[in-house]
Formats: structure tokens, sequence, C-alpha cells
């Protein structure tokens, strides 16, 4: 039984999104013609939480894809729990992933199987990264927005200004 994938999911924790995520979810809806993207709690996330709050993420996501015009049929949602389920539960046929390097692919690759294994109904797609936001993650994002240096090459501007308020309220007013 063979069927065209209408509606994907673009999951992650997207803490903060960045210009690399806006590209996979610009590519992604190039490829199919509805598009979620899935933003996790990940309340424990390596430990130690997120930066913002999930429904800041969601809220800058949203402000980030209007300001980079993408169409407003891209939906944006949050979830916890499986990714399978949430896909199930929002009738999505596929999960799109960006890859930016062979460390992202292992672990992808693993995801993937796993979500196989559990819905064999659901498709994964990879693609990879622009070599432009080969090097951008989030993490990365935080870190170098932590100790006051620029990075509104790296993301929307909308996600700028959130970062330089986050962590200029974070250290007081004398970096503010």
């Amino acid at each position: 039984m063979s069927s065209t994938i209408t509606h994907v999911v673009v999951p992650g924790t997207f803490d903060p999104v960045t210009l690399g995520h806006v590209d996979v979810i610009r590519r992604a809806r190039r490829l199919f013609p509805r598009v979620t993207v899935a933003v996790a709690s990940s309340a424990n996330k390596n430990g130690c939480g997120t930066a913002f709050s999930l429904a800041d993420r969601v809220e800058m996501i949203r402000e980030a894809l209007a300001l980079e015009g993408l169409p407003d049929d891209v939906g944006v949602e949050s979830f916890s729990g499986l990714l399978v389920d949430f896909c199930h539960e929002l009738g999505a046929g596929g999960v799109v992933k960006g890859l930016r390097a062979m460390t992202d692919f292992e672990y992808e690759l693993q995801q993937a199987d796993l979500n196989s294994h559990m819905a064999p109904d659901l498709e994964s797609v990879f693609v990879m990264s622009s070599p432009t936001y080969g090097y951008v993650s989030s993490s990365i994002v935080r870190e170098i927005a932590s100790m006051g240096s620029d990075v509104s090459i790296l993301v929307p501007a909308n996600v700028n200004a959130r970062l330089r308020a986050h962590y200029a309220a974070e250290d007081g007013p004398e970096r503010a």
C-alpha cells in the first residue's frame, strides 16, 4: 500500500530557533503541502532544562516564520510525549529532520529506526543542512549570546532580541 505524504512534522526543542531550523522548515514546506513544526517540551533536555519556556519557544518560532516569509499554513504546535503519537494525532505521514554532520546522522538514524519500529506507517525524511548553516546549533547560539556576543547572523531578528534581553536580565543591569 503506497500513498502520498501530504503532511509532515518538523520536530525539535528549538531552544532557540535558528536560521538553520528555519531553512529546514522552509525546505520541508517546498517538499510537502502541509508542515507542522512540533516544539518538544523537553523539560529535562541534557539534564538542565531549556533556556526558554515552551510558550516562549512556540511564540518565537511563529514570529520567526512570519518574519522569514514562510506561509501562514506552516503550523506550530507544542507537544510532550512520544513524537510518533503526536504525528498520529495530527494525521502526519512523516517526520523531517535536518542533518548537519555525521554525528547528527548517527543520532537521527537511531531515532528514525526506533520510530519505524513503533510506527511503521511514518516515514523519516532527512534534509541536509545548507552549507550556510551547517555549523549553527541552538546550544552554540545560547553560548555565544550568553557571553554578550552578537548572534544576529545565526538567528531571526526576533530571536536575537529575545536572546539579548534574556541574557541581559540574567546578568543584571551592568550588561544591559
